[in-house]
């Protein structure tokens, strides 16, 4: 396929690329705006903003409630999946671990995903080079759960909580992404995001009301910037998700590889950006086994395939 084609590899990584950046920008926003607000509540109205931020791209286009009624479960599955229980998990992990921790930790995404579509989809089997390069990343994993030491204090044990609720949410994520990939429908994907996005918003502030009670209003302009920057970054890196997932050949597994740029940016963004933060030796090491096992993950596929 020829560089100029709409659906061309290239374009393909590029916009990959673009999303996975945006989303290595999530994790100061979501720390700075723990700072003022509770998690569910925050996540609750990120989401609900994401989603109308998108009405406009898609208003003209309005498909109509019988498009809707055919397409009802997978819309309800990946916004229990993708949104509500995924980011649930992890907003209330942001409040236990660092923000270079957890874009380390959900950098293992793309090689959670890989497992999860080995195991749903019939044509996206791990061979022995993936399967090594997921032990490696998962020896990431291991070493910073370990550096935490959960047997020596409170704070050690609220952090390790912290990284097995991360781990769930590239569960959660994976499953969504499987359910993208298997349900190719014509929906159109800005307004199938949009709805996804804004009814897990929904459905986090509803369940931040008896939990958390009722928001703040007044807050410092920080936590407004964090907010408007969060809600965009949802609404443009998880529509251009979705398009690429739903592109004719694109795999799961194959899409997921540039995801090892979360946890590269998303701890680099952290310690710069945070003042509390810093890096410790073993984020480090963790940071960079997962991302040399997802750039190995795929390696001899990308080889054989043209450009």
């Amino acid at each position: 396929m020829s560089f100029g084609s709409r659906n061309s590899r290239p374009t393909t990584i590029l916009l990959a690329v673009l999303a996975c950046l945006l989303w290595s920008t999530a994790f100061v926003g979501v720390k700075i705006g723990l700072r003022y607000s509770d998690p569910f509540s925050f996540a609750g109205i990120r989401f609900m903003l994401a989603g109308l931020l998108l009405v406009p791209l898609w208003w003209r286009r309005w498909p109509g409630f019988a498009e809707i009624r055919a397409n009802w479960k997978v819309i309800v599955l990946v916004s229990f999946f993708q949104t509500f229980f995924m980011y649930g998990l992890f907003y209330l992990a942001m409040t236990m671990v660092s923000g270079a921790i957890a874009a380390i930790l959900i950098g293992t995404s793309p090689l959670t995903a890989a497992v999860v579509a080995h195991y749903s989809m019939a044509d996206d089997s791990l061979s022995l080079p993936k399967s090594i390069s997921l032990l490696l990343g998962m020896a990431g994993v291991a070493i910073l759960s370990v550096s935490r030491q959960p047997w020596a204090s409170p704070t050690g044990l609220s952090e390790f909580v912290g990284i097995v609720l991360l781990f769930c949410c590239t569960i959660s994520s994976a499953l969504a992404n499987v359910l993208v990939a298997r349900e190719k429908s014509d929906m159109d994907p800005v307004f199938f995001n949009s709805l996804q996005i804004f009814l897990g918003g929904f459905f986090l502030f509803l369940v931040s009301l008896p939990v958390e009670g009722l928001p703040e209003l007044i807050f410092p302009v920080e936590y407004y910037l964090a907010l408007l920057w969060l809600s965009f970054l949802s609404a443009a890196a998880f529509t251009l998700w979705f398009v690429l997932l739903q592109r004719p050949g694109v795999k799961v597994s194959e899409l997921n590889l540039w995801k090892f740029i979360i946890p590269v940016f998303g701890a680099v963004f952290s310690w710069v950006l945070l003042p509390d933060e810093s890096p410790q030796f073993s984020s480090i090491i963790g940071m960079v086994a997962i991302a040399v096992s997802i750039l190995l993950f795929n390696l001899a596929d990308l080889c054989r395939k043209p450009v």
